[in-house]
């Protein structure tokens, strides 16, 4: 029986929570919300996440939404994704989490998404981008420095991995020189490690990811669904 039902859309943020279900071995099914059909603003989609994003996760505790969010409760209910309420390491998982979620996530949707925040004008969509751009630079090489001290908890591993991922191909059509992953070698060799995990694997076949989905990534090409 599923324990949980993941709506998704391929190569989206609900990649990070199919790598962690996956990791968890825990049973779920999948839901795809159809990006080409603007489903994740249709009226039963708004339902389950009024601001319309993507992902969601449906549990025994009903729908939750927002990535961080949805990585700590599966953590908090499960082994393996980072440290527990009582652990002396719990308080560097949930900065570094939080901090990924809320600075960087946001720092990459900016530059991804520049109209949303910026308005029409392609000279205020550009400035903002190359802003943001300069900030995830700053953000990438303190989480590489950390990185250098100790491997980060799974949760926080399989949040960063796709972010990267997604700094190499996105936005399309758009200069991605500022972005190496080279220039961060600690996370890259995180990236390698994760392209080996079962999870990975799994993600692969599910959502078309390409052979080396985060050390070298490539345009997914999915079964069904749109990444865009």
């Amino acid at each position: 029986m599923n324990s949980y039902t993941l709506h998704y859309a391929p190569d989206n943020a609900s990649l990070i929570i199919r790598l962690a279900l996956e990791a968890l071995g825990q049973p779920y099914r999948t839901v795809l919300v159809d990006r080409k059909t603007a489903a994740h603003t249709s009226p039963p989609y708004l339902k389950l996440n009024p601001h319309g994003l993507i992902p969601v996760l449906d549990g025994p505790d009903g729908p939750i939404f927002e990535t961080a969010a949805i990585l700590l409760w599966l953590a908090d209910r499960h082994e393996g994704l980072g440290p527990q309420a009582d652990s002396s390491q719990r308080a560097d998982f949930l900065k570094w989490l939080f901090f990924i979620s809320n600075t960087v996530h946001t720092a990459l949707r900016m530059t991804f998404y520049p109209e949303k925040y910026a308005g029409a004008d392609p000279t205020h969509q550009a400035a903002l981008r190359a802003t943001m751009q300069d900030a995830l630079k700053r953000h990438l090489t303190a989480l590489d420095a950390r990185a250098a001290q100790e491997p980060f908890a799974l949760a926080i591993q399989l949040y960063l991995g796709p972010l990267l991922r997604w700094s190499v191909l996105y936005p399309v059509h758009k200069d991605q020189d500022w972005f190496n992953l080279d220039d961060y070698p600690h996370l890259k060799q995180m990236c390698l490690t994760l392209d080996t995990l079962p999870c990975t694997a799994a993600a692969q076949t599910a959502e078309g990811l390409g052979p080396t989905p985060f050390s070298a990534p490539r345009y997914a090409t999915p079964p069904q669904g749109s990444a865009t």
